[in-house]
């Protein structure tokens, strides 16, 4: 990914925010020289201070589990994103040299995805899953909601994924290149928008001094 110094973010803590709020991942694969994209929920888990996996389940139907096995992969979460426009530039009275842009933040994680067919660690994958996506919800749904022999039969037709971390890499492309005049323009354009994603990159430009 293209990330010039000003948009790079290293911190440990800012990324696996973006993955625990954002967790439906694009994974990309190549088979036989062609790109191909999966779209699939995953949990981050720091194993160890210096080792981290991410986590999921697809349809047994579902090719990646095999094509995959023990490959490299790229898993692409895409956190808040907004149009920019240069009317919220007062650079666009003083001179007009400005143009349009869009303000995004993304995370690569790159990784060896391998199976497990083990119902143990699947039924403990699902659990954790429901319950850290019901956590904010007022009526909370759990796995054991449902009749066990039900949720059995559905195992059968799922595998867990998990993909060992080899790189991550983020980009917060927020109007850091930007003068401070024109980010008080870009926060307070995106702020009377209407949408709660143009909210969300407004508190990510960073606030003029």
């Amino acid at each position: 990914m293209y990330t010039p110094a000003h948009f790079a973010e290293t911190r440990d803590e800012v990324l696996q925010a973006l993955i625990a709020t954002h967790r439906l991942a694009t994974i990309v694969e190549v088979i036989d020289g062609a790109p191909v994209a999966n779209h699939i929920p995953l949990l981050y888990r720091q194993l160890t201070p210096t080792s981290a996996v991410l986590q999921g389940h697809i349809a047994r139907a579902n090719p990646l589990w095999q094509t995959a096995h023990e490959r490299g992969v790229l898993a692409i979460f895409q956190g808040p994103q907004a149009y920019i426009t240069p009317s919220w530039y007062p650079a666009k009275k003083e001179h007009g040299k400005v143009v349009p842009t869009w303000n995004y933040c993304v995370v690569h994680v790159h990784g060896v995805l391998r199976a497990v067919e083990d119902p143990t660690w699947l039924h403990t994958h699902l659990r954790q899953m429901t319950d850290e996506n019901e956590a904010p919800l007022p009526a909370r749904w759990a796995v054991d909601d449902a009749p066990a022999d039900f949720v059995n039969a559905t195992m059968r037709g799922i595998v867990g994924i998990e993909i060992a971390v080899t790189r991550i890499q983020g980009k917060w492309k927020m109007s850091q290149n930007k003068s401070a005049a024109d980010r008080r323009g870009i926060i307070e354009g995106l702020q009377q928008q209407p949408t709660a994603a143009a909210l969300e990159v407004a508190a990510l430009v960073p606030k003029p001094s």
